[in-house]
């Protein structure tokens, strides 16, 4: 019985890597496209004319709406953990499920359209507008931004990925103790084909002794009848 749900134990935690695994996709798509769109933002620094800076701050614009996109694609099962820092994802290890589990939390991995929500990287001063300078210091805002957002995705990665190697430790034990507890009833349950195998023939050599030496007991007494 401890296996049997030990087993529902390990399909849970298999489903739980997968959803964690999933969170992972999300924010390595979405360290990609940072990367991108920082090339954008360093392309405007040395644009020439505000035209450029526009057309490039409407291609940022776009690659963050795209970053907004993937982490609202991340989940598995209704689960998403990049998008939603309420999100709680809670495995249980032990059968019974209440003495041994972990919870990994989520976190808002989008690209933020305020200053206080996801990654915070929403432009707050457009880079056409105003002097050069002006330009220019909006644009290294927009850079600097992204990199908070890179460190901040980085870490949550990290955390994740420490959350994904203990699941994936227990499932290896989990998966040890099964095999172990479905042995151990084997051996209270199944016999073992050697040790019965020799008992039959030993009882079968016995049993082909005795009638032998009663065969030859009854021949004795017939020899002694014949001398009368």
């Amino acid at each position: 019985q401890r296996s049997d749900d030990l087993n529902v134990r390990k399909d849970e935690m298999l489903e739980a890597i997968q959803m964690v695994k999933a969170a992972n996709n999300g924010i390595e798509g979405a360290l990609d496209l940072i990367a991108s769109a920082k090339s954008l933002a360093q392309s405007a620094l040395s644009a020439e004319t505000t035209s450029e800076r526009t057309t490039l701050e409407s291609q940022f614009n776009q690659v963050l709406s795209q970053i907004d996109t993937l982490a609202d694609d991340s989940g598995y099962k209704g689960i998403n953990l990049i998008n939603d820092s309420t999100e709680e994802l809670t495995v249980k290890f032990d059968e019974s499920g209440a003495k041994s589990n972990i919870t990994i939390t989520g976190f808002n991995g989008a690209a933020g359209h305020t200053s206080t929500t996801g990654l915070q990287i929403a432009n707050a001063v457009s880079w056409d507008t105003g002097t050069a300078s002006q330009q220019s210091a909006a644009i290294d805002n927009a850079i600097a931004k992204l990199d908070s957002a890179r460190t901040t995705l980085r870490t949550e990665e990290k955390r994740l990925s420490t959350g994904l190697a203990t699941v994936s430790t227990r499932l290896d034990f989990t998966k040890k103790m099964v095999n172990t507890l479905m042995d151990g009833a084997a051996n209270l349950t199944l016999a073992d084909m050697n040790e019965e195998g020799a008992n039959m023939l030993m009882l079968q050599t016995r049993q082909s002794l005795g009638t032998t030496s009663l065969s030859l007991s009854s021949q004795a007494a017939q020899s002694v009848l014949r001398l009368f």
